[in-house]
């Protein structure tokens, strides 16, 4: 069975309660950004190690690499604001 970037999402979705998740890859090599309240006081390696958890096995037996951007939804709520500004100021 190929590993596509919809499954890994969806493990991860039913893994843990997330405001948003979105993954791209290639089969092997992935990249997510995934937005949870989970992530609140954690460190960048916690949160990481948080998400693998709720992979699990897919990490040794199927994901070859999983790169991750992991925010609480207030900082996604601040960098979406962040880009919206630059794309105003651009105009």
């Amino acid at each position: 069975m190929a590993v596509t970037p919809e499954s890994v999402r969806e493990s991860i979705v039913a893994g843990m309660e997330c405001d948003d998740v979105q993954v791209r890859g290639d089969g092997r090599h992935f990249e997510a950004l995934i937005v949870a309240a989970a992530f609140e006081g954690l460190s960048r390696v916690k949160r990481h190690q948080l998400v693998y958890k709720t992979l699990g096995s897919r990490m040794d037996e199927e994901v070859h690499a999983l790169s991750m951007t992991t925010l609480t939804p207030a900082e996604w709520a601040y960098q979406v604001s962040v880009i919206r500004g630059q794309e105003s100021e651009k105009n």
